[in-house]
């Protein structure tokens, strides 16, 4: 089999991809249809009100992700899975039938936001950590960007029909319909064979496991430098859903059918990054790094594009660098990650990842409305430029990284850490320097 889909020789991984898919689907569906309700039926066209839904939707990240690390630590993560999924379909389906009733007003799509949150706080870390459940070590890297690649391959079709649907039959039947989508991943969870799981360790109740996993966290630069690098960009520049609906709202005049072909084009991008990184076996630190610079640059460019195609294929690349970043310091952590305390890793990964969210999302909504859609994504580039820019310099000062040139049939850089790591890298048309980046030679 390919290596890119080497996972899939697993039955349990291919229900849980397969249903994924599925669900993730539905999942885009509705974040297009309830920004574009918020944003054209429920206010003014009001960028501020679509990031109060977005930050009230993962602010309970910050309140339980971290109690939600150590649930996903200590019990059968199947059948907390089982329950939040659950939860989540329920949730979709009120909305939905609140939204066709007539009755849904702005403070409700804010309760419903909120809720939502609070499930999805609890089934972040432990879908997270569930992967590792369905493929062996080894494969946990491709796992991984498989995973992603469903999430961006819903993303291919999940906006673009929700755009559709909603000038067909309104935003209540999306809603519907991704309530329908989360039965998949139960079902798959109920057919599993649980016999072929790979258990990993569960951490028995005691005092004091959120501050063991943070003692943890502390301890290893190198997921710290991931966490800063991520939740800055995460907070000003993934912000995709409010910003591409500013953008083509107020910018290009489009309507909710151009729209939900925004979120498509980017997730071509996205999609594509996603497949690389499934042939990767172990990201580094570095191409966090570089990939965080990379997204810097292309949404700049992309916040400068005139027309609203320019703009559209603008965004190939920014979902490429994006998904980059995410899956590296998603891969990079969990490989990293000593199994006991993974859940609560990532959970803490979580908090910075989603939780920067409710911080960034009002904030950008705002300087959108007061500087002009183009304002907000250019905040996300230049914050991500600086914290790239940061990162490279603080590794490189404080990793100790020597770099050794030798003279053989082509350029071969030796590059030795500070904990005595050596990578050998033969390069082409130039020599990479302590960040990652390739200079001339």
């Amino acid at each position: 089999m390919n290596p890119t889909f080497a996972s899939l020789r697993f039955h349990n991984y291919r229900l849980w991809f397969a249903s994924a898919l599925v669900s993730n689907v539905g999942t885009w569906m509705q974040r297009v249809a309830q920004d574009w309700l918020v944003l054209t039926v429920l206010s003014a066209n009001s960028g501020v009100a679509v990031g109060i839904v977005t930050a009230l939707q993962f602010a309970p990240v910050l309140a339980l992700s971290a109690w939600a690390g150590v649930l996903a630590d200590r019990v059968d993560r199947r059948k907390l899975l089982m329950a939040t999924q659950a939860g989540l379909g329920v949730l979709a389906l009120g909305l939905g039938a609140l939204v066709l009733s007539g009755h849904a007003q702005l403070w409700h799509v804010y309760v419903f936001a909120t809720l939502l949150g609070c499930v999805s706080a609890v089934d972040g870390p432990v879908r997270q950590t569930f992967v590792a459940e369905l493929v062996p070590q080894d494969k946990l890297s491709n796992a991984v960007g498989l995973n992603s690649a469903s999430f961006n391959a819903a993303r291919l079709i999940g906006p673009g029909v929700a755009g559709l649907m909603i000038a067909w039959v309104g935003t209540g039947w999306v809603f519907m319909i991704n309530g329908v989508t989360f039965g998949a991943t139960i079902l798959a969870l109920v057919v599993m064979k649980v016999d072929q799981l790979r258990r990993l360790p569960s951490t028995t109740r005691a005092r004091g496991q959120i501050r063991e996993g943070m003692r943890y966290v502390r301890g290893r630069s190198d997921i710290v430098v991931i966490m800063v690098v991520v939740g800055v960009v995460s907070t000003f520049g993934l912000n995709f859903q409010l910003t591409s609906a500013m953008m083509a709202r107020t910018v290009f005049g489009k309507g909710a059918g151009e729209y939900g072909i925004l979120g498509s084009v980017l997730a071509i991008g996205s999609l594509s990054g996603a497949l690389l990184a499934a042939r990767r076996e172990r990201p580094r630190v570095r191409l966090v790094v570089g990939a965080a610079f990379a997204f810097g640059i292309a949404s700049g460019v992309m916040a400068l594009m005139p027309t609203y195609a320019s703009y559209a294929i603008a965004s190939i690349p920014v979902g490429l660098a994006s998904l980059t970043m995410m899956t590296a310091a998603n891969s990079a952590i969990q490989m990293s990650t000593a199994p006991a305390v993974r859940g609560r890793v990532m959970a803490l990964y979580m908090m910075v990842f989603l939780g920067a969210t409710p911080i960034g999302s009002p904030i950008v909504g705002w300087i959108g409305e007061q500087f002009g859609a183009r304002w907000s994504i250019g905040i996300g580039s230049i914050t991500a430029l600086l914290v790239a820019g940061g990162a490279a310099l603080w590794t490189r000062r404080h990793w100790n990284l020597q770099v050794q040139y030798q003279v053989m049939h082509r350029p071969h850089v030796q590059v030795r850490h500070g904990d005595d790591e050596i990578e050998d890298a033969v390069i082409d048309a130039g020599v990479r320097d302590a960040s990652g980046a390739v200079t001339a030679a």
